[in-house]
């Protein structure tokens, strides 16, 4: 089973390099020791197959766990189910509902991919006994590059400059409609300064921006001095100066719907791009779309939406001022390593009951 999953994920031909690199002419001695020691090492349920990230980042895995992907689990659920002490999820998969998890009675941990867990009922997952992680840290500076890098393309129109570049209908290779606005110089006001949120703030510091930011608990001294930044005890004070709004925050009940129209989008300035890498569901897609068609903000720049993807026919998909990417603040093959390895690290804690780097606990 475990060739089977490796199979898919590395593919027929890596999978023979992978075995030609053990040596398979070892002495019989060997590999029965080998085969003691697999046996040993506790079984973990992953997402599998196609799943980026995963692609090239078994070794971690394989290190300390016998691996089932999910779709074979569910080829037998009841002989597999049994065996399975860890679940590492990747992009929701597997899933951790309650028909699974009750398929699941030996499991001991969730080791979610990822800093947000709001797709995990932490307080029912904890209910059973099984602790849950995250892996915080390590996603900060690739998200924060997709919020600047999301900022500057909607600022300096990038995308729409690519499509008259490469247009053979072109004729004037400059348009009018292809001036942008400086960031250099501009103010960002970011709304959740955590360690993604000091991490925007230090790229925006790069281009002498003025940073505002708002959060539940003021940050120190230090770190506002470290990035330049001004706090804004309230959030309207934030929206009504910032000429880009960058939104860094959890997902949560406090959360949802942040940003609607009554309030938030309509104390921002016509000129005002508001950047979203949190989670879709912090803004009132409905209240984003009538601000954008009526010129009450200037533009959106998206990594995330709710749902995902959104339905073809969705309003935000068809204006000229909105530019969305599909939830990749964290695809890079750097910081996918750096999850996976993280991942492992609070699962083998766990499972032997060491202390947790990072544990999720209900609240």
């Amino acid at each position: 089973m475990q060739t089977l999953c490796v199979r898919r994920l590395w593919g027929s031909g890596q999978v023979s390099r992978l075995v030609k690199g053990t040596n398979i002419n070892r002495s019989a001695g060997r590999l029965q020791h080998t085969k003691v020691m697999e046996d040993d090492k506790p079984w973990a349920l992953i997402s599998g197959a196609s799943e980026p990230g995963f692609v090239e980042n078994l070794t971690p895995i394989t290190k300390h766990f016998q691996i089932l992907c999910y779709k074979d689990f569910l080829q037998n659920p009841q002989l597999h189910g049994p065996k399975i002490q860890a679940m590492l999820v990747w992009d929701n998969i597997p899933p951790t509902d309650p028909s699974t998890l009750q398929l699941l009675p030996s499991l001991k941990v969730v080791a979610n991919g990822g800093v947000g867990i709001d797709h995990l009922d932490v307080p029912y997952i904890s209910s059973l006994g099984v602790k849950v992680t995250n892996t915080p840290g390590v996603v900060s500076n690739a998200t924060a590059d997709m919020a600047m890098g999301l900022l500057l393309a909607s600022a300096r129109k990038i995308v729409q400059c690519h499509q008259i570049s490469v247009d053979p209908k072109t004729t004037n290779h400059k348009p009018q409609c292809l001036m942008g606005v400086e960031v250099t110089g501009s103010t960002m006001g970011i709304i959740g300064m955590g360690h993604i949120g000091c991490k925007i703030a230090q790229r925006g510091k790069g281009f002498d921006m003025k940073i505002l930011y708002h959060n539940r608990n003021r940050r120190s001294v230090e770190d506002e001095q470290a990035v330049g930044a001004t706090y804004c005890e309230k959030m309207d004070d934030l929206l009504k100066e910032s000429d880009f709004v960058v939104l860094a925050v959890n997902l949560s009940p406090e959360t949802t719907g942040l940003i609607g129209h009554s309030v938030e989008l309509n104390l921002m300035k016509p000129t005002t791009t508001l950047v979203n890498i949190s989670r879709g569901r912090v803004v009132d897609q409905e209240a984003l779309v009538k601000a954008l068609q009526s010129g009450t903000i200037l533009a959106a720049a998206l990594d995330v939406t709710y749902p995902e993807p959104l339905p073809r026919d969705h309003p935000l998909l068809g204006l000229p001022n909105v530019l969305i990417t599909p939830h990749v603040g964290t695809d890079t093959l750097s910081t996918c390593r750096k999850i996976v390895q993280r991942m492992v690290e609070n699962a083998v804690a766990v499972l032997k009951g060491h202390s947790i780097p990072n544990e999720v606990k209900p609240k």
